[in-house]
Protein backbone atom coordinates (compact mmCIF):
# COMPACT_ATOMS: atom_id res chain seq x y z
CA UNK A 1 0.00 0.00 0.00
CA UNK A 2 1.51 3.25 -1.25
CA UNK A 3 1.42 6.12 1.56
CA UNK A 4 1.10 8.50 -1.10
CA UNK A 5 -2.22 10.02 -1.62
CA UNK A 6 -4.06 12.97 -3.04
CA UNK A 7 -6.10 13.11 0.05
CA UNK A 8 -4.23 14.51 3.33
CA UNK A 9 -6.55 12.92 5.85
CA UNK A 10 -6.12 9.28 4.23
CA UNK A 11 -2.22 9.75 4.49
CA UNK A 12 -2.45 10.76 8.30
CA UNK A 13 -4.45 7.77 8.71
CA UNK A 14 -2.31 5.13 7.03
CA UNK A 15 0.57 6.28 9.24
CA UNK A 16 -1.80 4.58 12.45
CA UNK A 17 -2.80 1.45 13.48
CA UNK A 18 -6.24 0.11 14.16
CA UNK A 19 -6.04 -0.50 18.00
CA UNK A 20 -4.86 3.74 18.19
CA UNK A 21 -7.98 4.39 15.63
CA UNK A 22 -10.34 2.49 18.20
CA UNK A 23 -8.93 3.86 21.40
CA UNK A 24 -9.52 7.49 19.73
CA UNK A 25 -13.47 6.33 18.67
CA UNK A 26 -13.59 5.44 22.95
CA UNK A 27 -12.28 8.44 23.94
CA UNK A 28 -14.76 10.49 21.37
CA UNK A 29 -17.42 7.97 22.22
CA UNK A 30 -17.71 7.06 18.49
CA UNK A 31 -18.48 3.63 17.00
CA UNK A 32 -17.59 2.16 13.94
CA UNK A 33 -15.04 -0.76 15.09
CA UNK A 34 -16.35 -4.48 13.53
CA UNK A 35 -14.29 -7.47 14.83
CA UNK A 36 -14.71 -11.07 13.49
CA UNK A 37 -14.22 -10.24 10.41
CA UNK A 38 -10.55 -12.13 9.90
CA UNK A 39 -7.86 -11.01 7.19
CA UNK A 40 -7.99 -14.01 4.99
CA UNK A 41 -5.84 -13.06 2.51
CA UNK A 42 -2.99 -10.10 2.10
CA UNK A 43 -0.36 -9.42 4.80
CA UNK A 44 -0.78 -5.83 5.35
CA UNK A 45 -2.60 -3.55 7.28
CA UNK A 46 -5.38 -1.28 4.70
CA UNK A 47 -6.91 1.86 4.75
CA UNK A 48 -9.15 3.77 2.46
CA UNK A 49 -12.41 5.18 1.57
CA UNK A 50 -15.48 3.08 0.86
CA UNK A 51 -17.16 2.17 -2.04
CA UNK A 52 -20.49 0.19 -1.18
CA UNK A 53 -21.93 -2.51 -2.58
CA UNK A 54 -25.08 -3.85 -1.36
CA UNK A 55 -26.06 -7.77 -2.59
CA UNK A 56 -29.19 -9.60 -2.12
CA UNK A 57 -31.98 -12.25 -3.19
CA UNK A 58 -34.52 -11.42 -5.90
CA UNK A 59 -34.64 -9.91 -9.30
CA UNK A 60 -31.46 -7.52 -10.22
CA UNK A 61 -32.08 -4.11 -11.05
CA UNK A 62 -33.51 -2.82 -14.40
CA UNK A 63 -30.90 -2.57 -16.93
CA UNK A 64 -27.94 -4.58 -18.74
CA UNK A 65 -27.06 -7.64 -16.80
CA UNK A 66 -24.08 -6.96 -14.67
CA UNK A 67 -22.11 -8.88 -12.65
CA UNK A 68 -21.79 -7.94 -9.08
CA UNK A 69 -19.14 -5.93 -7.56
CA UNK A 70 -17.98 -5.07 -11.18
CA UNK A 71 -19.00 -1.10 -11.16
CA UNK A 72 -17.50 -0.57 -7.74
CA UNK A 73 -14.33 -1.93 -9.34
CA UNK A 74 -14.48 0.22 -12.01
CA UNK A 75 -15.15 3.52 -10.11
CA UNK A 76 -12.14 2.76 -7.74
CA UNK A 77 -8.15 3.42 -7.99
CA UNK A 78 -5.46 3.04 -5.43
CA UNK A 79 -7.75 4.98 -2.32
CA UNK A 80 -10.44 2.49 -2.47
CA UNK A 81 -11.53 -0.06 -0.10
CA UNK A 82 -14.38 -2.37 -1.53
CA UNK A 83 -17.02 -2.91 1.67
CA UNK A 84 -20.10 -5.67 0.53
CA UNK A 85 -22.97 -6.51 2.52
CA UNK A 86 -24.19 -9.85 1.63
CA UNK A 87 -26.17 -10.96 4.57
CA UNK A 88 -29.13 -12.38 2.61
CA UNK A 89 -28.93 -15.81 4.48
CA UNK A 90 -28.56 -17.79 1.17
CA UNK A 91 -24.70 -18.88 1.14
CA UNK A 92 -23.04 -17.95 -2.19
CA UNK A 93 -19.63 -16.27 -2.85
CA UNK A 94 -20.07 -12.00 -3.02
CA UNK A 95 -16.42 -11.46 -3.91
CA UNK A 96 -14.24 -14.06 -6.07
CA UNK A 97 -10.95 -14.71 -8.21
CA UNK A 98 -11.81 -12.97 -11.10
CA UNK A 99 -13.02 -9.66 -9.40
CA UNK A 100 -9.97 -10.08 -6.78
CA UNK A 101 -7.82 -10.00 -10.23
CA UNK A 102 -9.75 -6.92 -11.93
CA UNK A 103 -9.35 -5.27 -8.46
CA UNK A 104 -5.61 -5.60 -8.77
CA UNK A 105 -5.28 -3.89 -12.14
CA UNK A 106 -7.05 -0.71 -10.76
CA UNK A 107 -4.92 -0.73 -8.04
CA UNK A 108 -7.82 -1.04 -4.95
CA UNK A 109 -6.19 -1.27 -1.61
CA UNK A 110 -8.49 -4.58 0.24
CA UNK A 111 -12.36 -5.70 0.37
CA UNK A 112 -14.18 -6.20 3.31
CA UNK A 113 -17.04 -8.24 3.55
CA UNK A 114 -19.83 -9.24 5.81
CA UNK A 115 -20.79 -12.62 3.76
CA UNK A 116 -18.93 -15.42 2.28
CA UNK A 117 -16.10 -15.23 -0.19
CA UNK A 118 -14.65 -17.73 -2.44
CA UNK A 119 -11.37 -18.54 -4.35
CA UNK A 120 -9.38 -17.42 -1.56
CA UNK A 121 -6.40 -18.85 -2.65
CA UNK A 122 -6.62 -17.31 -5.10
CA UNK A 123 -6.27 -13.93 -3.23
CA UNK A 124 -3.61 -15.34 -0.85
CA UNK A 125 -1.54 -16.00 -4.35
CA UNK A 126 -1.98 -12.80 -5.14
CA UNK A 127 -1.71 -10.84 -1.62
CA UNK A 128 -4.46 -9.33 -1.86
CA UNK A 129 -6.02 -8.46 1.45
CA UNK A 130 -9.80 -9.60 2.09
CA UNK A 131 -11.39 -8.96 5.33
CA UNK A 132 -14.15 -11.85 5.97
CA UNK A 133 -16.64 -13.81 8.10
CA UNK A 134 -16.90 -16.55 6.10
CA UNK A 135 -15.48 -18.41 3.47
CA UNK A 136 -17.45 -20.55 0.84
CA UNK A 137 -16.74 -22.77 -2.75
CA UNK A 138 -20.52 -22.01 -3.28
CA UNK A 139 -21.23 -19.67 -7.03
CA UNK A 140 -23.83 -16.10 -6.73
CA UNK A 141 -24.93 -17.06 -9.98
CA UNK A 142 -28.18 -17.98 -9.44
CA UNK A 143 -28.51 -17.32 -5.25
CA UNK A 144 -27.81 -13.79 -4.98
CA UNK A 145 -27.44 -10.33 -7.29
CA UNK A 146 -26.52 -6.95 -6.54
CA UNK A 147 -28.81 -4.34 -5.61
CA UNK A 148 -26.71 -1.61 -5.54
CA UNK A 149 -23.62 0.04 -5.63
CA UNK A 150 -22.44 3.12 -2.86
CA UNK A 151 -25.72 3.10 -0.63
CA UNK A 152 -25.74 2.42 2.71
CA UNK A 153 -24.58 -1.43 3.89
CA UNK A 154 -24.44 -3.03 7.03
CA UNK A 155 -20.93 -4.65 8.13
CA UNK A 156 -21.20 -5.92 11.65
CA UNK A 157 -23.12 -3.75 13.42
CA UNK A 158 -22.24 -0.52 11.55
CA UNK A 159 -23.88 1.11 8.70
CA UNK A 160 -20.93 2.20 6.44
CA UNK A 161 -21.52 5.18 3.34
CA UNK A 162 -19.87 5.29 0.32
CA UNK A 163 -16.94 8.02 1.16
CA UNK A 164 -16.31 6.59 4.62
CA UNK A 165 -12.98 5.99 5.91
CA UNK A 166 -11.42 2.44 6.58
CA UNK A 167 -8.60 1.04 8.24
CA UNK A 168 -8.11 -2.35 9.05
CA UNK A 169 -5.76 -5.41 10.31
CA UNK A 170 -6.06 -8.25 12.39
CA UNK A 171 -7.43 -6.66 14.93
CA UNK A 172 -10.48 -5.27 13.78
CA UNK A 173 -11.60 -3.35 10.89
CA UNK A 174 -12.95 0.33 11.62
CA UNK A 175 -15.30 2.50 9.74
CA UNK A 176 -15.47 6.30 10.60
CA UNK A 177 -17.58 9.22 9.11
CA UNK A 178 -16.28 12.15 6.76
CA UNK A 179 -17.63 14.03 9.22
CA UNK A 180 -15.21 12.30 12.38
CA UNK A 181 -12.14 11.80 10.46
CA UNK A 182 -10.52 15.13 11.67
CA UNK A 183 -11.66 14.84 15.32
CA UNK A 184 -10.70 10.80 15.10
CA UNK A 185 -6.78 10.90 13.45
CA UNK A 186 -6.20 14.13 16.02
CA UNK A 187 -6.89 11.93 19.08
CA UNK A 188 -5.42 8.87 17.49
CA UNK A 189 -2.18 10.77 17.10
CA UNK A 190 -2.33 12.20 20.49
CA UNK A 191 -2.72 8.62 21.57
CA UNK A 192 0.28 7.41 19.40
CA UNK A 193 2.28 10.01 20.94
CA UNK A 194 1.78 9.21 24.59
CA UNK A 195 2.08 5.14 23.92
CA UNK A 196 5.34 6.22 22.19
CA UNK A 197 6.62 7.94 25.33
CA UNK A 198 5.30 5.41 27.59
CA UNK A 199 7.60 2.83 25.33
CA UNK A 200 10.50 4.61 25.62
CA UNK A 201 10.39 5.34 29.30
CA UNK A 202 9.69 0.87 29.29
CA UNK A 203 12.88 0.58 27.20
CA UNK A 204 14.96 3.13 29.78
CA UNK A 205 14.42 0.50 32.23
CA UNK A 206 11.01 2.67 34.12
CA UNK A 207 8.87 0.43 36.70
CA UNK A 208 6.33 -1.30 34.14
CA UNK A 209 3.41 0.04 37.21
CA UNK A 210 4.89 3.53 37.06
CA UNK A 211 4.69 3.65 33.74
CA UNK A 212 1.24 2.32 32.90
CA UNK A 213 -0.44 3.35 36.16
CA UNK A 214 -1.89 7.05 35.54
CA UNK A 215 -0.87 7.58 32.49
CA UNK A 216 -2.38 4.34 30.71
CA UNK A 217 -5.47 4.06 32.59
CA UNK A 218 -6.61 7.86 32.19
CA UNK A 219 -5.42 8.29 28.53
CA UNK A 220 -8.68 8.19 27.03
CA UNK A 221 -10.38 10.47 29.70
CA UNK A 222 -7.72 13.15 29.14
CA UNK A 223 -9.32 16.05 26.80
CA UNK A 224 -6.78 16.65 24.11
CA UNK A 225 -4.27 19.58 24.93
Amino acid sequence: MSANSSDPLLRRLRRLDVCAVSDALDRLKLGGQVTGLRQESGDRRIAGRAITVLLGTGSPPPGPPRHLCTAAIEQSDDETIIVVEQRSGVEAGCWGGLLTLGAMQRNVAGVVADGPVRDIDEARGYDFPIFTNRLTSLTARGRVVEKDTNVPVRIGDVTVNAGDYVIADRSAVIFIAVENIEAVLEAAEEIVAKEAAMSKAILAGGRLSEVLGGNYEHMLDEARK
